[in-house]
């Protein structure tokens, strides 16, 4: 199997009738936090959320009448899933996606109302992997790989045309990282297009299994995932992908946790954008540091498919990981008004309290005495540091915590 250049220029023609050109975008505020020239490619505006779309219908628009009339079938933890689901419904085939059962709900009930069926299986994505290849075989249909398969890459490599056009000064693209799937086709598209310009894949700490394949010359697989960038939890890459990233692409990166949830944060504060957590890795390397020296840096934002409580758990961790929230306990004496001097401080500071715990029966606190916990608003790293500093000036021993 192989993709080429000419592939991808089919794709795009085919790729139009049903996918959305996605703006490539300038946030100023982000490149002075980022420290570098940055824009970003927001396929998290494209049709059903995510990139996913493109593969999807370039690969289920080319199969035979008699294909789709047995319909399709594929394994997905909720991007690939929707893009196959709407590109059956639009070729007037029917879709089965296995999904796990730790899928969030709005995916599966996106993909649904897609036209889809959908069958949870499994705790991740190499479970609900299998019993899709198993519904293939027991019901003749086409399975729809969400990345190794030759006419998947050349759909998702239409991203990369659109880069080259729109943003032809671009000396650094910087990929998100799942099986590899969208990076093999930016990279040959981008490549093909300008030789000169680099290409870096970002993965998460907890998925890095293109990165470990890399390294080690051969597809390597995990033993466990773990990420909230769920879009990018595949345990195994497959030698296609693998192959292409080993020829078009510069370096492989990683991002932590942490480091994710504050780029969700700032894509949301800076560019009004709701971006996924295998969406914002991109963000997250270049705020890191990770990404090398350009001029002008491409981010792909791939998909804005997050569920809203893990977006507001995802906000509230990033708030604290940007400083904005912080996390304290001390211990006061238990007396009408220690609370109030306490607060008072924290006013004269300029914090304002999110939430209060106020703990007298906790194993360990002397019965003179109460435990307080708090989560303090404050406006970034040197306020909070101002904050304690006050508060320890005045005696209290504080203690923080993430």
């Amino acid at each position: 199997m192989d993709v080429t250049i000419r592939d991808v220029e089919e794709a795009a023609e085919r790729v139009a009738r049903v996918a959305q050109r996605t703006p490539t975008r300038r946030v100023p505020s982000l490149d002075r936090v980022a420290g570098r020239r940055l824009a970003l490619k927001m396929e998290n505006m494209q049709r059903t959320g995510s990139f996913k779309i493109r593969g999807a219908y370039n690969k289920i628009s080319r199969l035979s009448r008699d294909e789709l009339a047995r319909g399709v079938v594929a394994a997905s933890a909720g991007n690939h899933a929707q893009g196959v689901a709407l590109a059956a419904t639009t070729c007037g085939s029917r879709a089965t996606i296995v999904m796990p059962r730790a899928a969030t709900l709005p995916k599966v009930v996106a993909t649904r109302d897609y036209g889809a069926e959908v069958v949870l299986f499994g705790d991740d994505y190499d479970a609900a992997y299998e019993k899709a290849r198993e519904i293939e075989r027991e019901g003749r249909l086409v399975f729809v790989h969400a990345f190794d398969d030759p006419l998947i890459v050349a759909g998702q490599g239409t991203v990369g045309l659109e880069i080259a056009a729109d943003a032809p000064e671009a000396e650094l693209v910087a990929v998100p990282v799942g099986g590899g799937g969208l990076i093999s086709g930016v990279a040959l598209a981008l490549k093909e297009r300008n030789p000169r310009v680099r290409v870096v894949g970002v993965q998460a700490e907890g998925a890095a299994a293109v990165y470990e394949s890399r390294r080690a010359g051969r597809p390597v697989a995990l033993e466990r995932v773990k990420t909230i960038a769920d879009g990018l939890a595949i345990k195994r890459p497959e030698g296609l992908t693998l192959d292409l990233i080993a020829r078009y692409v510069d370096d492989i990166v990683l991002v932590r946790e942490d480091e994710i949830a504050h780029a969700i944060l700032l894509l949301a504060e800076r560019a009004k954008a709701v971006a996924e957590g295998a969406g914002a890795v991109t963000l997250a390397a270049a705020l890191a540091g990770r990404l090398p020296e350009a001029k002008e840096t491409v981010l792909v934002v791939s998909g804005g498919n997050i569920d809203m409580l893990q977006l507001t758990r995802v906000l509230d961790h990033g708030l604290v990981e940007a400083g904005r929230y912080v996390r304290l306990a001390t211990t006061l004496a238990d007396r009408p008004g220690a609370l109030r001097d306490f607060l008072t401080i924290v006013a004269d500071v300029g914090g304002n309290v999110v939430t209060v715990e106020h703990e007298r029966l906790r194993p360990g606190v002397a019965v003179d005495e109460t435990d307080v916990a708090l989560t303090i608003e404050t406006r970034d790293p040197g306020h909070a540091e101002e904050l304690l500093a006050r508060l320890r000036a005045a005696g209290y021993e504080v203690r923080t915590s993430r």
